[in-house]
Protein backbone atom coordinates (compact mmCIF):
# COMPACT_ATOMS: atom_id res chain seq x y z
CA UNK A 1 0.00 0.00 0.00
CA UNK A 2 1.45 3.17 -0.85
CA UNK A 3 0.94 5.31 2.28
CA UNK A 4 3.21 7.28 4.43
CA UNK A 5 1.60 5.93 7.87
CA UNK A 6 1.16 2.88 6.87
CA UNK A 7 2.14 0.41 10.24
CA UNK A 8 1.67 3.36 12.63
CA UNK A 9 0.11 2.35 15.71
CA UNK A 10 -2.49 4.21 17.58
CA UNK A 11 -1.05 4.01 20.82
CA UNK A 12 2.16 5.03 20.28
CA UNK A 13 4.15 8.38 20.37
CA UNK A 14 3.77 11.48 22.54
CA UNK A 15 0.38 12.14 20.22
CA UNK A 16 -1.71 9.69 22.02
CA UNK A 17 -3.36 12.23 24.00
CA UNK A 18 -5.51 14.15 20.99
CA UNK A 19 -5.86 10.87 19.06
CA UNK A 20 -9.57 10.15 17.59
CA UNK A 21 -11.07 7.19 19.75
CA UNK A 22 -14.08 6.08 17.56
CA UNK A 23 -14.51 5.01 14.51
CA UNK A 24 -17.93 4.68 12.25
CA UNK A 25 -17.85 2.00 9.76
CA UNK A 26 -20.64 2.09 6.85
CA UNK A 27 -21.15 0.10 4.53
CA UNK A 28 -22.03 -0.26 0.42
CA UNK A 29 -24.52 -1.10 -1.67
CA UNK A 30 -25.54 -4.69 -2.23
CA UNK A 31 -24.17 -5.91 1.20
CA UNK A 32 -24.37 -4.96 4.83
CA UNK A 33 -22.32 -4.35 7.95
CA UNK A 34 -20.79 -7.64 8.42
CA UNK A 35 -17.81 -7.36 5.33
CA UNK A 36 -16.45 -4.86 8.08
CA UNK A 37 -15.23 -8.00 10.67
CA UNK A 38 -11.68 -7.88 9.44
CA UNK A 39 -11.18 -4.75 10.24
CA UNK A 40 -13.20 -4.41 13.05
CA UNK A 41 -11.15 -6.84 14.38
CA UNK A 42 -7.92 -4.97 13.53
CA UNK A 43 -8.59 -1.57 15.24
CA UNK A 44 -10.64 -2.83 18.06
CA UNK A 45 -7.61 -4.88 19.12
CA UNK A 46 -5.55 -1.24 19.35
CA UNK A 47 -8.28 -0.09 21.42
CA UNK A 48 -10.39 1.83 19.01
CA UNK A 49 -14.10 2.17 19.79
CA UNK A 50 -15.76 0.25 16.35
CA UNK A 51 -19.51 1.28 15.20
CA UNK A 52 -20.79 0.01 13.06
CA UNK A 53 -24.33 1.41 10.51
CA UNK A 54 -26.43 -0.79 9.05
CA UNK A 55 -28.05 1.00 6.11
CA UNK A 56 -31.75 0.83 5.18
CA UNK A 57 -30.52 1.11 1.54
CA UNK A 58 -33.63 2.83 0.90
CA UNK A 59 -32.48 6.15 -0.02
CA UNK A 60 -29.38 8.68 0.81
CA UNK A 61 -31.62 10.20 3.25
CA UNK A 62 -32.74 7.35 5.14
CA UNK A 63 -29.01 6.22 5.25
CA UNK A 64 -27.07 9.48 6.50
CA UNK A 65 -29.77 9.62 9.21
CA UNK A 66 -29.34 6.15 10.44
CA UNK A 67 -25.31 6.97 10.39
CA UNK A 68 -26.16 10.22 12.73
CA UNK A 69 -28.35 8.51 14.57
CA UNK A 70 -24.69 6.19 15.96
CA UNK A 71 -23.01 9.47 15.80
CA UNK A 72 -25.30 11.07 18.54
CA UNK A 73 -24.52 7.72 20.50
CA UNK A 74 -20.76 8.76 20.55
CA UNK A 75 -18.23 9.91 23.57
CA UNK A 76 -16.17 11.60 21.15
CA UNK A 77 -15.04 12.75 18.01
CA UNK A 78 -15.24 9.85 15.31
CA UNK A 79 -13.27 8.44 12.21
CA UNK A 80 -16.13 7.95 9.75
CA UNK A 81 -15.56 5.59 7.06
CA UNK A 82 -17.90 4.52 4.03
CA UNK A 83 -17.13 2.21 1.58
CA UNK A 84 -18.55 2.58 -2.14
CA UNK A 85 -21.97 3.66 -1.97
CA UNK A 86 -21.01 4.73 1.90
CA UNK A 87 -18.66 7.24 0.37
CA UNK A 88 -22.28 9.16 -0.78
CA UNK A 89 -23.72 8.31 2.95
CA UNK A 90 -20.58 9.89 4.85
CA UNK A 91 -20.45 12.95 2.13
CA UNK A 92 -23.99 13.62 3.37
CA UNK A 93 -23.80 12.41 7.02
CA UNK A 94 -20.61 13.59 7.63
CA UNK A 95 -21.13 17.33 8.38
CA UNK A 96 -22.05 15.82 12.27
CA UNK A 97 -20.16 17.93 14.71
CA UNK A 98 -18.67 14.32 16.25
CA UNK A 99 -17.26 13.66 12.53
CA UNK A 100 -13.28 14.57 12.68
CA UNK A 101 -11.82 12.95 9.65
CA UNK A 102 -13.50 11.13 6.45
CA UNK A 103 -11.98 8.19 5.21
CA UNK A 104 -13.49 6.53 1.53
CA UNK A 105 -12.23 3.09 0.93
CA UNK A 106 -13.53 2.79 -3.20
CA UNK A 107 -16.04 4.75 -2.41
CA UNK A 108 -18.10 7.24 -4.01
CA UNK A 109 -17.72 10.80 -3.21
CA UNK A 110 -20.12 13.22 -4.62
CA UNK A 111 -19.81 16.62 -4.69
CA UNK A 112 -23.42 19.30 -3.51
CA UNK A 113 -26.12 18.19 -6.04
CA UNK A 114 -24.43 14.78 -7.28
CA UNK A 115 -25.41 11.48 -6.65
CA UNK A 116 -24.02 7.70 -7.51
CA UNK A 117 -26.81 8.35 -10.72
CA UNK A 118 -25.01 10.90 -11.84
CA UNK A 119 -21.49 9.61 -11.22
CA UNK A 120 -22.12 6.85 -12.94
CA UNK A 121 -23.62 8.19 -15.84
CA UNK A 122 -20.62 8.93 -17.95
CA UNK A 123 -18.37 5.79 -17.61
CA UNK A 124 -15.17 6.04 -19.19
CA UNK A 125 -14.26 4.01 -22.13
CA UNK A 126 -13.61 0.59 -22.06
CA UNK A 127 -14.21 0.62 -18.02
CA UNK A 128 -15.89 -2.41 -17.03
CA UNK A 129 -19.52 -2.85 -16.80
CA UNK A 130 -21.27 -3.63 -13.27
CA UNK A 131 -23.49 -6.82 -13.96
CA UNK A 132 -26.30 -5.03 -12.23
CA UNK A 133 -29.50 -6.68 -13.27
CA UNK A 134 -32.85 -4.47 -14.16
CA UNK A 135 -34.54 -3.18 -11.39
CA UNK A 136 -37.53 -4.96 -9.01
CA UNK A 137 -39.98 -3.65 -7.60
CA UNK A 138 -37.71 -0.77 -7.50
CA UNK A 139 -34.52 -2.95 -5.75
CA UNK A 140 -31.32 -3.46 -7.57
CA UNK A 141 -29.51 -6.63 -7.43
CA UNK A 142 -25.75 -7.84 -8.94
CA UNK A 143 -25.96 -10.62 -11.28
CA UNK A 144 -24.91 -13.89 -8.70
CA UNK A 145 -23.13 -15.60 -11.17
CA UNK A 146 -20.70 -12.78 -12.07
CA UNK A 147 -20.71 -11.33 -8.57
CA UNK A 148 -17.19 -12.90 -7.60
CA UNK A 149 -15.29 -11.43 -11.16
CA UNK A 150 -17.19 -7.98 -10.60
CA UNK A 151 -17.30 -7.15 -6.50
CA UNK A 152 -14.67 -9.61 -4.89
CA UNK A 153 -12.43 -11.25 -6.97
CA UNK A 154 -10.08 -11.44 -4.67
CA UNK A 155 -11.77 -12.85 -1.51
CA UNK A 156 -12.16 -16.78 -2.11
CA UNK A 157 -14.68 -18.37 -4.35
CA UNK A 158 -17.00 -19.56 -1.35
CA UNK A 159 -16.85 -16.44 0.86
CA UNK A 160 -18.18 -14.34 -2.32
CA UNK A 161 -20.75 -16.66 -2.97
CA UNK A 162 -21.80 -16.03 0.61
CA UNK A 163 -22.09 -12.45 -0.43
CA UNK A 164 -23.73 -13.16 -3.76
CA UNK A 165 -26.51 -14.91 -1.80
CA UNK A 166 -26.68 -12.41 0.66
CA UNK A 167 -26.68 -9.28 -1.31
CA UNK A 168 -29.16 -6.58 0.61
CA UNK A 169 -31.79 -5.15 -2.48
CA UNK A 170 -30.46 -1.63 -2.78
CA UNK A 171 -33.60 0.80 -3.36
CA UNK A 172 -33.35 2.82 -6.53
CA UNK A 173 -33.81 5.81 -4.51
CA UNK A 174 -30.55 5.60 -2.83
CA UNK A 175 -28.49 5.75 -5.82
CA UNK A 176 -30.52 9.03 -6.78
CA UNK A 177 -30.06 10.88 -3.14
CA UNK A 178 -28.18 13.80 -3.95
CA UNK A 179 -26.03 15.19 -1.66
CA UNK A 180 -26.67 18.79 0.02
CA UNK A 181 -23.25 19.54 1.39
CA UNK A 182 -20.72 17.51 0.96
CA UNK A 183 -18.72 16.89 4.16
CA UNK A 184 -15.59 16.07 2.46
CA UNK A 185 -15.63 20.33 2.08
CA UNK A 186 -15.46 20.96 5.49
CA UNK A 187 -13.34 18.19 7.02
CA UNK A 188 -9.99 16.44 6.31
CA UNK A 189 -10.44 13.17 3.87
CA UNK A 190 -8.75 10.02 3.33
CA UNK A 191 -8.94 7.81 -0.10
CA UNK A 192 -8.22 4.17 -0.34
CA UNK A 193 -8.10 3.04 -4.42
CA UNK A 194 -8.58 -0.18 -5.18
CA UNK A 195 -6.75 -0.63 -8.48
CA UNK A 196 -8.52 -3.94 -9.41
CA UNK A 197 -11.74 -2.16 -8.89
CA UNK A 198 -14.05 -3.84 -11.44
CA UNK A 199 -17.02 -1.67 -9.71
CA UNK A 200 -15.61 1.98 -9.91
CA UNK A 201 -12.82 2.05 -12.16
CA UNK A 202 -9.89 3.20 -10.25
CA UNK A 203 -9.33 6.81 -12.75
CA UNK A 204 -12.52 8.02 -11.38
CA UNK A 205 -11.24 7.02 -7.50
CA UNK A 206 -8.66 8.90 -7.95
CA UNK A 207 -10.21 11.63 -9.51
CA UNK A 208 -12.78 12.26 -6.41
CA UNK A 209 -10.08 11.82 -4.19
CA UNK A 210 -7.95 14.57 -5.93
CA UNK A 211 -11.14 16.92 -6.11
CA UNK A 212 -11.74 16.46 -2.20
CA UNK A 213 -8.47 16.96 -1.58
CA UNK A 214 -8.36 13.82 0.07
CA UNK A 215 -4.71 12.06 1.22
CA UNK A 216 -4.71 9.29 -1.31
CA UNK A 217 -3.85 5.50 -0.53
CA UNK A 218 -3.49 2.55 -3.00
CA UNK A 219 -3.45 -1.04 -2.61
CA UNK A 220 -3.76 -4.10 -5.47
CA UNK A 221 -7.59 -5.23 -4.50
CA UNK A 222 -11.16 -5.52 -5.83
CA UNK A 223 -14.26 -3.61 -4.96
CA UNK A 224 -14.78 -5.87 -1.91
CA UNK A 225 -11.45 -4.36 -0.46
CA UNK A 226 -12.72 -3.86 2.90
CA UNK A 227 -12.99 -7.70 3.02
CA UNK A 228 -10.28 -8.62 1.23
CA UNK A 229 -7.68 -6.67 2.69
CA UNK A 230 -8.68 -5.24 6.32
CA UNK A 231 -4.99 -4.50 6.94
CA UNK A 232 -4.28 -1.77 4.49
CA UNK A 233 -8.34 -0.37 5.16
CA UNK A 234 -7.04 0.14 8.91
CA UNK A 235 -3.90 1.60 8.20
CA UNK A 236 -5.49 4.19 6.22
CA UNK A 237 -7.73 4.90 9.23
CA UNK A 238 -5.33 4.59 11.45
CA UNK A 239 -3.62 7.67 9.59
CA UNK A 240 -6.85 9.27 9.79
CA UNK A 241 -7.09 9.09 13.67
CA UNK A 242 -3.57 10.46 14.55
CA UNK A 243 -3.68 13.51 12.24
CA UNK A 244 -4.91 15.98 14.60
Amino acid sequence: MECEAAGVSPAAGPEEHSMIRNVVLVHGGFVDGSGWLGVHRLLTADGFTVKIVQNPTLSLEGDAAATRFVLDGLDGPAVLVGHSYGGAVISEAGTHDAVAALVYVAAFAPDKGESVNTLIADPPPGAPVPPILPPRDGFLFLDRDKFHASFAADLPEDEAAFLADSQVPWGVGALAGMVTEPAWRHKPSWYLVATADRMIPPPAQRAMATRAGAVTAEAIGSHAIYASQPGAVADLIRQAATSR
